[in-house]
Parts: C-alpha cells; structure tokens; sequence
C-alpha cells in the first residue's frame, strides 16, 4: 500500500472497509499499481452504438474474451461492461482483473432528446460476479435526470452498503443544452459535480472544450478569471469542482482518434492532473498489439505527469 493510494483511501471516510478494499484493489492493480492513477477499458458500445459500428473495424472484438483479455494484457485498473460480456468472461478469468458492472445501459434505435438509460443488471448481479464497483450513466440536462438521480441514489446505496464501489458516466445531454454545450467547460465541471453530490467514488466525464454555455457561468468565469483557455486548464477547473481533487475523476477517449492527436489530449489531461483515462474504442478497435502499445503509452503520459 503506498502513501499515495492511503492518501485517495481517506477522502472516502464514511465507507465501509469492503467499499475501501474495493478501490484499493483497483488502484493497485496493473501497470499502474500504486500511483493513484487509472487506465480502465469500458466495453459498454455493444449495447450503446451495435456490433458492427463497435466491432467491425477489428472483428476480434465480436468475441467478449478479447476485451478482457486486453484489459489484462495492457495492464489496465479494471474492466467495464454490461451484464453480457461480465457473465461470459467472469468465470474464467476470476480474480485477473477487477471489474465493473455497468448496471444501466442504452441503445440508439429510438432517439431521444431527452435521454434515459435502463436498468439492465443490480447490484445483486455484481456481487454474484465478483466485480470490485458497479458502473451508472447519468444525463445532467435530460428531462428525465430526476429518475437517473433517484435510481443511482439507491443502486449506490446498496452497493456501498454491500462493499461496492460506484463509477458515475456524467454525460451532460438535453433538450435545453446545444451539441456544443455537452462538452462545454461550465457544464462538464457542473456534470462532474453532480456525480460527486450523488455518491460517486469514480466520475467519468469527457473532456472539456473552451466554450461556455450558460450565459450566468460565463460572468463568473470571466469576473473570477478561471483559465480555461488550454485543455490542461480546463482538467484542472474540473478536478477542483470534484470536492478541490478528493474524488477520482477519469476522462473518456470519445470517438477513434488518430494516435498522435490521442496521445496529446491525454498528456494535457494528464499535466492538469487527471486522474486518468477511461478509454474503449480507441483501444479495442486496433489489433491487440497496437491497442496495448497505445494503452501502454497512456499509461506512461499518466505515470509521468508533473502538474503545473
């Protein structure tokens, strides 16, 4: 156990000792082991986008043990799926990697603009598979964010009292929010917030753009002189909303990129002291050899970080 994983261990004080052990043993699991910092490998597309745009571009993906096999090859924290790929892969890889449920989940067959994900496995289901946390989406901006909030109040209340972890997905999306602002760096920094208000020990957003989407944020941020104006900038104002960096907060890799451009997005997460990445189509659409390389550098950008 090193200081800096007792140090991330005690900001969560009301937690039972099952919940605590939970985090360590993703924190001191993989390459990363020990440093405080995350790379998880989420394989929730299936479900959310379909087969053929998650999986086509590298067939192996089709195969639910490909995934997990990456996570551990790479050396990830944890893996992250839906039921499905959790039960297939459970049994025989038990106690190679810690995993997550991802207990909601939603599909793109019928458009919403007001976006609600469904209960699609329970806490029950999570302890029956040996997982470490359980995994919640969230829409901050959707009409329907008051049944979301409601069903991760209570999902989250039974996993902590039964010794789980919660990892919030804190995706800002509605009617009254512009495609622009979903990203935006007041709305993403008020997403992280509400996931850390709701209970949260893990917040996944993405990462912030520039812009500013509600007219009363931008008066503060502009009278406040917030610095917003380099993605490391904006990482560090989204930590700080996270209780000033006492809640782990991870970054999704969003849509394939090209390495290169990938790779600088994360040392700018990184040097504004992100807690780590949590990254699937760019990973699992490469070959399994390409895809470790990259998780490996991701890795090492976060290892390596000096914070401004």
């Amino acid at each position: 156990m090193t200081p800096r994983v007792r140090e991330i261990l005690s900001w969560y004080g009301s937690d039972n000792p099952g919940t605590l052990a939970n985090l360590a043993r993703m924190m001191n699991h993989g390459k990363l082991k020990g440093t405080g910092k995350f790379v998880i490998l989420p394989v929730d597309q299936g479900f959310e986008h379909g087969p053929a745009r998650s999986f086509a571009k590298n067939p192996d993906g089709y195969d639910p043990d490909y995934h997990v096999e990456l996570a551990i090859e790479a050396g990830c924290n944890a893996y992250a799926a839906p039921l499905g790929f959790i039960e297939s892969v459970a049994r025989n890889y038990a106690g190679e990697i810690p995993l997550i449920l991802k207990i909601n989940n939603s599909d793109v067959l019928y458009g919403n603009k007001s976006p609600i994900s469904a209960l699609s496995s329970s806490v029950d289901d999570a302890l029956r598979l040996g997982c470490t946390a359980i995994g919640f989406t969230i829409y901050p901006g959707s009409s329907e964010r008051k049944h979301m909030y409601e069903e991760i109040a209570q999902a989250s209340r039974e996993a902590k009292k039964a010794g789980l972890a919660t990892v919030i997905w804190s995706y800002p999306r509605g009617e009254q929010l512009s495609k622009e602002g979903e990203t935006a760096i007041d709305v993403i920094a008020y997403a992280a917030q509400i996931a850390c208000q709701l209970g949260a020990h893990i917040v996944k957003v993405k990462p912030p753009s520039a812009h500013i989407e509600q007219d009363a944020a931008r008066k503060v941020y502009e009278a406040q002189g917030i610095k917003i104006s380099t993605l490391a900038d904006r990482t560090r104002h989204v930590v700080q909303s996270s209780f000033n960096g006492k809640r782990i907060v991870i970054f999704s890799g969003g849509e394939a990129k090209g390495t290169d451009e990938l790779l600088q997005e994360v040392k700018q997460l990184a040097m504004g002291g992100a807690f780590g990445s949590i990254m699937g189509r760019n990973a699992f659409q490469r070959p399994k050899k390409e895809a470790i390389a990259l998780l490996h550098s991701v890795m090492e950008a976060f290892a390596g970080a000096k914070t401004e």
